[in-house]
């Protein structure tokens, strides 16, 4: 753990002001790890976000580039096949990254509850407890829709306790801020599981799930990042998902400009912007992605973010002011932004790519983005935004 920082800020605290109470100098070192924890940030030009695969080794160009970013997380299969598991290859990766930009966060992705493949710790898990996989009342194994890959039981303790450990020796290692969580909607949304193992087992999944990050919180809250994939429009969660944001530092976004649920595009985007906004008013983290491309009909509605793959060549200039437009009429202090075409590198048409609108000067807001009806509008210092979420529409007027 990262235990020294703790110890630094209160032994500077005692040093400084031997007349200030004991109770006052923990709230200020809490206070000052909880800042230490957060990524770095700068309104001067556009927040990014980076969150990306690539099973084999990064190249120096490609190291170079990710050091530019301030927060990272390093998906599922990274340097699985150059290293031999996800363990080792995030932590190759985030060592290389590391050495480049020392202030960079990076966070190791691991899914609250799919059994993907390539890490090693929990195939050696599995080997030992295969009833650790979670089945339906026939006792037959329940997949993905890839009719591959299984989950693991939250309900079992003995899972949750290895959940815990291994995520809890990952953040251990120095070159790892925190942690990624995903598919937490799988989990609280009743309809993913109520298909595949009934409403009584996914109940005891989603008491299992809450007790998980209670303890995750307790264990490693106070000194790592904990971001996950949390905020979603659905009818069946409340206020959008951010009652659950109690056991986060922040929201992961995707599946964010869609038409679902009944409603129409533009009524279910203006409710997830206005989660976003007062999640990130209350100083969350949100890192946000946004496609470039067209949803792919593989993933699930309201679910997944998968995208068609996009031509190099084709001009983003109009899909990308709109998606940088929904983010900037969100975006607080610890905001950032990914605009992506799928998170698999070696089929991604933007990967080392920058766009101008990165690049130009942005400036703090002057207040918060105003709402008329489905148009919104909001100052920076060096840009005026206007977003018509119903037409699709942004203007990012630079000055």
């Amino acid at each position: 753990m990262k235990y020294y920082t703790i110890t630094l800020l209160i032994t500077v605290a005692l040093f400084s002001s031997g007349c200030k109470s004991q109770n006052s100098i923990v709230s200020s070192s809490e206070n000052n790890i909880i800042s230490s924890k957060m990524p770095e940030f700068s309104w001067d030009t556009m927040p990014l976000y980076m969150h990306l695969r690539k099973d084999t080794e990064f190249t120096q160009e490609e190291l170079q580039y990710l050091s530019k970013f301030p927060l990272i997380t390093f998906e599922k299969t990274t340097g699985s096949k150059a290293y031999g598991s996800t363990e080792a290859g995030t932590i190759k990766a985030a060592e290389a990254v590391k050495k480049l930009n020392p202030k960079a966060k990076i966070l190791y992705y691991k899914n609250v509850a799919i059994n993907w493949g390539s890490y090693k710790e929990d195939e050696a898990f599995l080997k030992k407890y295969p009833e650790a996989l979670l089945v339906n009342e026939e006792g037959q194994k329940v997949f993905m829709p890839n009719k591959r890959t299984g989950f693991f039981d939250l309900s079992q303790e003995n899972v949750r306790s290895y959940w815990l450990n291994h995520v809890t020796k990952m953040s251990e290692n120095p070159f790892i801020d925190g942690v990624f969580m995903d598919a937490n909607i799988k989990i609280l949304a009743p309809a993913f599981f109520n298909s595949r193992v009934g409403e009584e087992k996914r109940e005891t999944l989603v008491s299992g799930y809450l007790s998980m990050m209670t303890e995750l919180k307790e264990k490693l809250g106070k000194d790592n990042l904990l971001i996950a994939n949390i905020l979603r429009v659905r009818p069946e969660l409340k206020d959008a998902g951010r009652d659950y944001l109690k056991f986060f530092d922040g929201s992961y976004i995707e599946g964010f400009d869609l038409e679902n649920f009944g409603m129409t595009y533009e009524d279910y985007l203006a409710e997830g912007i206005a989660a976003v906004q007062q999640s990130a008013r209350e100083g969350k983290v949100i890192a946000m992605t946004l496609g470039m491309g067209k949803a792919s009909e593989t993933a699930e509605a309201g679910i997944d973010d998968v995208r068609q793959k996009v031509n190099a060549e084709d001009d983003f200039s109009k899909r990308l002011n709109y998606i940088l437009g929904i983010f900037l009429v969100c975006a607080e202090k610890y905001s950032y932004i990914y605009p992506h075409d799928g998170y698999g590198i070696n089929k991604s048409a933007v990967w080392l790519k920058t766009f101008p609108q990165y690049q130009k000067k942005l400036g703090a807001p002057k207040g918060y983005a105003k709402k008329d009806g489905y148009i919104y509008t909001r100052s920076f210092e060096n840009l005026d935004v206007r977003l018509d979420i119903k037409n699709k529409t942004a203007t990012l007027n630079w000055k």
